[in-house]
């Protein structure tokens, strides 16, 4: 657990996502956002308040701030800048820890590996298809560092595959098991 005394921490928001929600309409739209994106970042004082603004990466926004409410509002808060003052009025945060339990919880992630993972993850073999469990859909989702291409970009095309298999299984899990939704809460709170 955090301190909530200080507002500056080593968190930084690896994956920012948008959801826009049609609330008429029924539907959603999802946005992903370049954590790479330069935009005003809100720097806070030690009391919590903007003490001045500085041009930076919207991943480094969540270093300003206790990494609990405070730092989501001043990502939140950046990515609204990013997008011309759109008015962002709800978030979620949740850690890279979260990956491996709710891959687990669903059994497994189906995903087509199109990067060569050789000495990151030998399991996770270029071309092929495979079903990633927990510990391998982390290291799907976060690596950058030590393969070919270690652009951001590259690795947001994993997350949103990784994304997409992971709502079909986690939906298919919840309609065929009616105490799926309530197990899963449980696992990841």
């Amino acid at each position: 657990d955090r301190d909530d005394t200080g507002y500056y921490n080593d968190q930084q928001a690896d994956f920012n996502m948008l959801f826009v929600i049609d609330n008429e309409k029924r539907t959603y739209s999802a946005i992903h956002l370049n954590r790479d994106s330069m935009t005003k970042i809100n720097v806070l004082g030690v009391a919590g308040e903007k003490i001045d603004t500085i041009d930076g990466q919207l991943a480094l926004a969540h270093t300003y701030g206790n990494g609990k409410e405070v730092s989501c509002r001043n990502t939140a808060d950046a990515a609204s800048e990013l997008l011309n003052g759109l008015v962002i009025d709800r978030y979620i945060s949740v850690t890279m820890d979260a990956v491996p339990v709710i891959t687990d919880l669903v059994g497994g992630v189906e995903v087509y590996v199109t990067d060569d993972f050789t000495g990151v993850d030998d399991t996770l073999k270029m071309g092929e298809t495979v079903t990633l469990n927990g510990e391998q859909a982390l290291t799907f989702v976060r690596s950058r560092y030590g393969l070919e291409d270690s652009t951001n970009s590259t690795r947001m095309l994993r997350q949103q595959e990784f994304l997409s298999s992971l709502f079909k299984e986690f939906n298919e899990k919840a309609e065929s098991d009616e105490n799926f939704i309530i197990n899963a809460s449980v696992e990841l709170s």
